[in-house]
């Protein structure tokens, strides 16, 4: 239970630190890009954080479905 429980800390550890450099590295970017959702459209956001923002979801649910196919401890 306690390899799972840190597994699951450093994988969401690991995503925020991607989101901060990714926050920070995407805000002078002048082509913005909207996004039509079907029932509303969101604010004008950089293409590179749209992209990476998908990257960062993509480490985090990668990182929580690799500690739920982890096998139990035999304690």
């Amino acid at each position: 239970m306690l390899l799972k429980l840190r597994s699951i800390a450093l994988s969401y550890v690991n995503g925020c630190m991607l989101l901060v450099m990714l926050c920070l590295g995407s805000q002078n970017l002048n082509v913005r890009e909207e996004l039509n959702l079907g029932f509303a459209t969101t604010a004008p956001l950089p293409s590179g954080f749209l992209i990476g923002i998908s990257t960062v979801l993509g480490v985090l649910s990668g990182g929580s479905a690799t500690v739920l196919l982890l096998p139990e401890d035999p304690s």
